[in-house]
């Protein structure tokens, strides 16, 4: 890993090494949730269409973004923009550049993915195959409700890192703080994927290296693993499509889009990397997998 490199600077140099072997399709179109839909799970993403239709999600609630992208022409002015300069947002300061972004990078993966013929496993359960048990201490990056009892009643002790004051002290068998730095105590960590678009990602990292297992979930992982893999990660999951065009019109008719994707897992030790999935198909230089 260079020093000063950063996850959003990794990932566009991989999409733009592709690309220079091979012809990667513009955006053909930006779909957002409905209004209605905004205080419920079917109203958390937006989904960038690009020409061949392919998908990328991203999470449109983080501040006003979906309110910004409503009103302003951004949406009409996206049909067949460059998607990859589209995605060079991600490394910006702005929530809707990076939005945009994210949605472009994680579009542009899956489009990768389909070329090389690569397709990511299916996912072993909801909880990063971290198998929490007593003795483990465990992080949460994000505090995942449903999951939190499955660790403490495995025996395991968990602090969970939030970005809400209002959540903060000890509770029933676990712990809430603002510190990040507390996840070096941890053997286990569980990321929501929401870091990566927050702009939190870097930083909740290197936080991690002393885990021995440090997953990575959520409907928003959709980009290439490599740069998460070599800051630590070992399983990244998330959303794999199945049907675009039912996800499309499920989104437009503000209904649940979930049973038009499958759960999947990515696990490090099992991923060949991108430089090796790439290289014989497209006769392309990219960097090489770094553990």
């Amino acid at each position: 890993m260079t020093n000063g490199s950063t996850i959003a600077a990794e990932l566009i140099a991989l999409l733009e090494g592709f690309a220079t072997g091979v012809r990667l399709p513009r955006v053909r179109a930006l779909h957002l949730p409905r209004p209605e839909t905004l205080d419920t799970r079917r109203g958390e993403f937006c989904a960038l269409e690009l020409e061949d239709g392919t998908l990328g999600l991203a999470f449109v609630l983080l501040g006003d973004t979906w309110a910004q992208l409503r009103a302003s022409d951004v949406v009409a002015g996206l049909a067949g923009a460059d998607a990859l300069q589209l995605a060079g947002g991600y490394a910006r300061g702005d929530a809707v550049g990076r939005t945009l972004g994210m949605a472009a990078i994680n579009a542009l993966s899956r489009c990768v993915f389909d070329r090389v013929g690569y397709v990511a496993p299916d996912s072993a359960d909801s909880i990063g195959e971290l198998d929490p048990r007593a003795g483990d201490h465990v992080g949460m990056v994000g505090l995942f409700g449903p999951l939190l009892g499955r660790c403490t009643a495995a025996g395991a002790r968990v602090t969970v890192i939030e970005l809400r004051e209002d959540l903060v002290g000890e509770h029933d068998g676990y712990r809430v703080t603002l510190d990040a730095a507390d996840l070096a105590s941890c053997n286990k960590v569980l990321c929501t994927s929401s870091v990566l678009l927050n702009g939190t990602a870097d930083g909740i990292l290197r936080h991690c290296a002393n885990a021995a297992q440090v997953a990575m979930i959520g409907p928003g992982a959709g980009c290439l693993p490599d740069p998460l893999f070599a800051r630590g990660v070992t399983l990244f999951g998330g959303s794999w499509i199945t049907d675009a065009g039912a996800v499309v019109d499920a989104l437009r008719a503000g209904e649940a889009w979930s049973a038009h994707a499958r759960k999947y897992a990515i696990r490090r030790g099992e991923y060949p990397g991108l430089a090796r999935l790439a290289a014989p198909a497209a006769g392309l230089d990219l960097p090489a997998k770094r553990d």
